[in-house]
């Protein structure tokens, strides 16, 4: 489940508002046609059906009736189609935009396409080689599609350059260890046990660096 301190940036959003459209004096928007007002409307769009999804999301967290969260989790997966809708048109619009793609592949990844996913976030890092939401999250589709090496070398990158986004990928890593023991899924028990011991390794090392400062120089 999403953990709420994962948010995405909203960098491009703030650059591009002040090209938005103004609203007419009857109050609706003056159609555009310029690429990058259509990109950045498109992205604040997405991001509205990724909270929507969030709160959803949220909501079915704690519900105590099976029913009830059937539901809510129903409608958040809607939300995120519309979001996966909204934020392929904002790549389309400007394929540069590097925060579009990386939120492609968020919203691709929470409805369980980890391979399309894969290929936003790689678009994503292509652009952007140094945007760590982006590196962070594709570690998750990494997680998901139990390809361990690559998940071990996108922690390290983090380690190095960004401990937040470190801690957060320590924290799904460590889920991920929780879930594969109850249920391997095809999985040997060997290679998850491996990686359980490389993963309390690596969070006794964060633990005794913790008052080191990660770099000032974020991707956002």
């Amino acid at each position: 489940m999403r953990r709420m301190t994962n948010r995405l940036p909203l960098l491009a959003v703030l650059v591009l508002a002040s090209s938005l459209p103004l609203l007419a004096a009857g109050g609706s928007s003056v159609p555009t046609t310029d690429p990058a007002d259509q990109a950045a409307e498109a992205y604040n769009t997405g991001i509205q059906h990724r909270d929507k999804a969030w709160e959803l999301e949220s909501q079915a967290e704690s519900s105590s009736d099976a029913g009830q969260r059937s539901k809510l989790e129903a409608r958040a997966q809607k939300e995120y189609g519309k979001a996966i809708r909204a934020f392929r048109s904002a790549t389309e619009s400007d394929p540069d935009m590097h925060q579009a793609f990386s939120s492609l592949g968020y919203a691709l990844r929470k409805t369980g396409d980890y391979e399309a996913s894969l290929t936003a976030y790689n678009r994503a890092l292509a652009l952007e080689p140094s945007y760590a939401e982006a590196i962070e999250y594709r570690a998750e589709a990494f997680l998901g599609l139990d390809r361990l090496e690559e998940v071990k070398g996108a922690y390290m990158e983090l380690f190095r350059d960004d401990r937040e986004r470190a801690d957060e990928l320590m924290a799904a890593m460590q889920k991920w260890v929780d879930q594969r023991r109850a249920d391997p899924q095809g999985l040997g028990t060997e290679a998850i046990e491996e990686f359980s011991l490389w993963v309390e390794e690596r969070s006794q090392v964060a633990g005794n660096t913790a008052g080191l400062q990660s770099s000032p120089d974020r991707a956002w």
